[in-house]
């Protein structure tokens, strides 16, 4: 009897070896499908995205020259020289400031444009509010009292006159 048990005791073995077997084969194709659909999703996923987005560029495509970073959504600057600035645009402008025409230290921009939403009263005295209703391309004669207590001697109290240029107004 003890044969016949241990005979029966190896063939349960050998059964419960070949079924943890396929098991482990079912268990790794299992894996290896799961992957597959992921990956595939992914790239459906990807190759939907970019499409889509190539539809958006070609169905939006600018009308004015414009300076913009699609990837990082910086604002647009239209340089259209048929609109003109409104209260509450956001402008590029370069300037030039001179007091009895001579310029004076940091009342120039370079050439290297900077940005004045209008209207914010971020400039001194009335300077936004000389700039509404001059298109972009134009150049305007801004005239402005820097305040007594400015904090520069050779400002404090003076009339300057800026020559400003209205490069763009961000979209």
């Amino acid at each position: 009897m003890k044969k016949e048990n241990r005979k029966l005791a190896q063939e349960k073995r050998a059964k419960a070896r070949k079924k943890a077997k396929v098991m482990h084969i079912l268990k790794i194709v299992g894996i290896a499908l799961a992957s597959a659909i992921v990956l595939g999703a992914l790239i459906w996923l990807l190759l939907w995205s970019s499409a889509d987005k190539k539809e958006e560029d070609s169905t939006n495509t600018p009308t004015t020259e414009s300076t913009t970073n699609t990837e990082t959504k910086e604002p647009v600057l239209l340089t259209d020289t048929s609109l003109e600035v409104k209260d509450g645009d956001t402008v590029n402008i370069d300037y030039v400031g001179s007091i009895d025409g001579v310029e004076f230290a940091g009342g120039n921009t370079q050439g290297m444009g900077t940005q004045l939403v209008i209207g914010s009263h971020s400039y001194i005295d009335d300077f936004e509010e000389q700039l509404i209703g001059h298109k972009v391309g134009e150049e305007v004669d801004v005239l402005v009292t820097f305040p007594e207590d400015y904090g520069k001697d050779d400002l404090n109290g003076k009339e300057a006159l800026f020559k400003v240029v209205i490069n763009g107004i961000y979209e």
